[in-house]
């Protein structure tokens, strides 16, 4: 028998209505798109400005840290181009008394051709690879005049002398164009760092700004008081000091002078001189990779400073570190380099009363600032340089 089942189209009924697959697929889109929308927020939320404020101090710490790798670079640089110049200086007058050498035994060579002596014997010489296997090949030497001998003797020497000169200049200038690749590669990296920071400042609000500098505030005031801590801390040391000096001079009947105090008045006298010059640099800019006069990074301004005091510091914070005598932070005077974070990337002048002078980052100046600006768990080490 034939089926009496009618046909029905295939869908679902919503409400009382059937509707075809193509609506319910539709309407599945629109659920599904509705969905994203509503989660789209979340999967990319703004950053509060507490997490603005680090990654932007991390940025600028990463860009510090990349500048005294730059600045290593370029002073290997500078060295690097000092030892190929030399090289080449050396290579043109090597050349010089070569061809001099060459000139000479060119007239040997006419002179023996225009008497019928064995010309040919000298002018290969001339053209010889190797002048000295030439000569154990033929026993030229054997046909020659003292006066001649002498003459090939210079030639050979200057030959081999030239030869190997030529070869560490060449060697040199390779070595001087990795190094100015290296260069190169440190300066993008610390151009990145901080395009990246001014990035993330140039999209606060103004009142994301304002609460960003009421944090900076609210950690000058803390670190501020930090600095104020220390200052009583060394008096009542230095104080206790005294009375124990005093008591021992009373006990003993003596001054109690010794070869130290002279050479912690030598050290003051440095030291304040480093200190006026720093002084004087207060409200220039921060310039990465500056050492003055008219801006600073870091260690250009603690180098510049205890130069002015007769102390030739070098380059970077990294080698900076590991001159002098590192001290405790309880014994810190006046003068000493205060170093920070566990990459050594950053270095005040210790002014005393917790302070120091430093030039602090891009887009600030030279100032005066509580060596704990940034919390006491980034403060690396304490050096007295001289």
């Amino acid at each position: 028998m034939a089926s009496h089942r009618k046909w029905s189209p295939t869908g679902t009924r919503i409400a009382g209505i059937r509707t075809p697959a193509l609506a319910t697929a539709a309407l599945t889109s629109v659920a599904l798109l509705s969905q994203t929308a509503n989660a789209a927020p979340s999967a990319d939320p703004k950053p509060s400005i507490e997490e603005v404020e680090k990654k932007v101090d991390d940025l600028y710490h990463q860009a510090e840290a990349a500048t005294e790798k730059y600045n290593a670079t370029r002073e290997k640089t500078a060295q690097q181009r000092k030892r190929v110049d030399s090289l080449l200086d050396d290579v043109a007058r090597r050349t010089e008394k070569l061809n001099t050498a060459r000139e000479e035994l060119g007239s040997f060579a006419a002179a023996q051709y225009r008497t019928g002596a064995s010309a040919p014997d000298t002018a290969t010489l001339l053209l010889a690879d190797n002048p000295q296997d030439y000569f154990d090949q033929t026993q030229l030497m054997d046909r020659l005049t003292s006066r001649q001998k002498v003459a090939v003797d210079d030639y050979i020497t200057e030959q081999a002398a030239t030869t190997k000169k030529r070869a560490e200049a060449s060697q040199s200038l390779q070595t001087l164009t990795t190094t100015q690749s290296a260069l190169k590669t440190s300066k993008a990296d610390v151009q990145r760092k901080l395009a990246a920071a001014r990035d993330l400042l140039s999209k606060l609000t103004a009142e994301e700004k304002a609460r960003l500098a009421a944090i900076e505030k609210k950690k000058q005031e803390a670190a501020d008081r930090k600095a104020a801590e220390l200052a009583q801390q060394q008096a009542a040391a230095e104080k206790k000091a005294q009375e124990a000096a005093a008591q021992q001079q009373t006990t003993t009947g003596t001054s109690g002078t010794s070869g130290s105090s002279t050479t912690d008045s030598s050290y003051t006298a440095n030291a304040d001189k480093a200190l006026a010059f720093a002084r004087t640099q207060v409200g220039k800019p921060y310039v990465w990779g500056a050492t003055g006069p008219g801006s600073y990074d870091c260690s250009g301004l603690t180098q510049a400073a205890w130069k002015a005091a007769g102390v030739d510091l070098p380059r970077t914070t990294w080698d900076q570190v590991n001159v002098g005598t590192t001290v405790p932070l309880a014994d810190i005077k006046p003068g000493d380099l205060v170093f920070f974070y566990d990459d050594i990337s950053h270095v005040g002048l210790y002014v005393g009363n917790g302070m120091m002078i430093h030039a602090p980052k891009p887009g600030a100046y030279v100032r005066e600032e509580s060596i704990f600006y940034g919390g006491e768990s980034i403060i690396h080490s304490v050096v007295r340089p001289a």
